[in-house]
């Protein structure tokens, strides 16, 4: 063991031995993957064990969201490699370890050291720092560089300094001008139910606050793999000894004649949404294209500040991939209440102008619509150029192992710029896993490695609530539970086969999502509780006995 790690050790066994420390039960007590309380030293403390495993978790047992001590009734589970347990209340994810939250990065539980002895557990009632910094051989900070200040490169840089605070000199190279926001709050700033400095995660205060090196508007354009330098728009030669690619997505626009006519933007970011503020102040009539759940909160969006919106779509029916006919057919009609018209089997041919800035919209069957502005909204594509140019491999995104490095070992890659296993990813959950894995190895934690959830689709679309998981078109022979109330525009559509939930749909009640999730992941028999499935974890479970 060298000098710098055997002094560490010394201490870090030195605050563990001056503790106070508390016989609270016998091991055997706590019963395997459950948590049980205890009242230390006038303190509610949770205490959980993961199987039959020779120690337990300490945590606060107050749910911070709900002020409730509830946490020991909590679930303990898994997520992407991180020991959790989900919160009875609200199902807010904290971690065993660190005690953070998984969807909120503001609020955390506090740990407590814990320790087996003599078949007891002892717990000292004093909380502990989270994470033990590897300080390796050197004192020495490695360099550090972040291309992209988006949702997943800046949870993984947080997930990095929870957990190795010291180990690295940070650097953050921004495309945009502003700190990290949250970009799947746009819709609400369009609508004018939330500001840009609601959705500010990240401002410029915080980089500087935790002594991070922020260069902001000024995109990265080069790498130089042999000398580990990344050089920007403007002439910044940043050197790295790691680098993360956190680069996203952009939007893609379909070739159509007159695509570059001025007031042809898309969805993406505060730039868009400025735009389109501006033209609301001005212009009456906008064209969406695109029924998925983006372009359909752009348009709800600019209806809510006054204009005439139509949304296009080019298949059957809007939102194909989340819904089935029968939800996809009750969100049309919702959002048609609304005012908002949508045009189904829409090919648009052309975008029309006078004087440089679009005028009209022309379909391939004929019909003209007015446009004063069009919103594209028709999917995204990895943003892949910077890695393609530093001669990394790329497929449809920027090729990563299961501990999310490149090619190169030196330069990891997370986000909606990348391609795991066959698969790319456009929504949030996924991006939470992939941070942590990269930020674990980054900190020298282990080797955990990615796997690509089953992520099931819980959205409020233009006010209305939708949810969809699994498969709800199955080639094979399968039943459907349905719930159908007109009248309270409820729809709840189970899909079983063998025994087994493989599908859910539901529309305007949504409750339950999660459970129905759960059961198609588990593969659980559903045939003590099938006729119950459509009434609700509660209900269902609680009549099964």
């Amino acid at each position: 063991m060298n000098k710098f790690k055997r002094i560490k050790m010394m201490t870090i066994l030195k605050e563990m031995n001056e503790l106070d420390w508390v016989d609270v039960c016998a091991l055997d007590d706590v019963t395997p993957n459950t948590g049980v309380g205890a009242l230390i030293e006038h303190q509610q403390i949770a205490i959980f064990r993961v199987g039959a495993e020779k120690r337990v978790y300490a945590l606060s047992n107050q749910d911070p969201f709900s002020q409730a001590f509830v946490m020991s009734r909590g679930i303990i589970g898994d997520l992407q490699g991180e020991r959790v347990v989900a919160s009875p209340i609200y199902k807010q994810h904290f971690s065993l370890a660190t005690g953070r939250c998984l969807e909120d990065k503001d609020q955390k539980l506090l740990v407590f050291p814990s320790k087996i002895e003599n078949g007891r557990v002892w717990i000292s009632p004093t909380p502990q720092k989270t994470y033990i910094t590897n300080t390796g051989t050197s004192q020495e900070k490695m360099k550090l560089v972040l291309v992209g200040n988006g949702l997943a490169g800046m949870r993984c840089l947080e997930d990095l300094l929870d957990m190795a605070p010291d180990r690295y000199e940070v650097t953050v190279i921004g495309e945009e001008p502003w700190g990290n926001y949250n970009r799947i709050m746009l819709s609400p700033v369009l609508s004018g139910d939330k500001t840009i400095d609601d959705i500010m995660l990240h401002p410029h205060a915080w980089y500087s606050d935790k002594g991070i090196c922020f260069i902001a508007g000024d995109p990265a354009v080069r790498i130089d793999r042999p000398r580990k330098q990344v050089y920007t728009d403007k002439g910044e030669v940043v050197d790295y000894d790691r680098l993360i690619l956190a680069t996203g997505s952009k939007p893609f626009i379909p070739p159509i004649a007159g695509a570059d006519l001025k007031g042809v933007i898309s969805f993406r970011d505060i730039y868009d949404i400025n735009t389109m503020l501006d033209y609301c102040k001005t212009k009456k009539n906008a064209v969406v294209i695109g029924g998925g759940l983006l372009g359909l909160e752009a348009a709800y969006g600019l209806k809510q500040r006054g204009m005439n919106v139509t949304v296009l779509h080019l298949m059957d029916r809007i939102m194909e991939r989340q819904l089935d006919s029968k939800a996809s057919q009750m969100l049309r009609h919702s959002i048609e209440q609304k005012g908002i018209s949508i045009i189904t089997e829409a090919n648009t041919e052309a975008l029309v102008g006078v004087d440089g800035h679009v005028t009209q919209i022309r379909l391939k069957d004929g019909t003209v619509l007015e446009a004063d502005l069009v919103v594209f909204a028709v999917g995204i594509r990895p943003n892949m150029a910077l890695a393609q140019s530093a001669g990394l491999r790329c497929n449809r995104g920027v090729l990563v192992n299961d501990t999310m490095q490149t090619f190169d070992p030196s330069i990891y890659a997370v986000g909606e710029c990348i391609e795991h296993r066959s698969q790319t990813f456009g929504l949030v959950e996924p991006l939470w896993g992939q941070a942590f894995i990269c930020a674990s190895h980054l900190a020298e934690h282990g080797s955990l490695t990615f796997k690509a959830p089953t992520v099931p689709t819980q959205l409020k679309v233009s006010g209305c609530d939708v949810f969809s998981a699994g498969n709800f078109e199955p080639k094979d022979d399968f039943e459907d539970i349905i719930l159908n109330d007109e009248k309270r525009q409820i729809y709840k559509r189970i899909i079983i086969q063998k025994d087994k939930v493989v599908g859910a749909v539901l529309f305007g009640d949504t409750e339950d999502g999660v459970w129905y999730a759960e059961l198609i992941s588990d593969q659980t028999p559903i045939s003590s509780i099938r006729n119950k499935l459509l009434f609700g974890k509660d209900f269902a479970l609680k009549k099964a006995g």
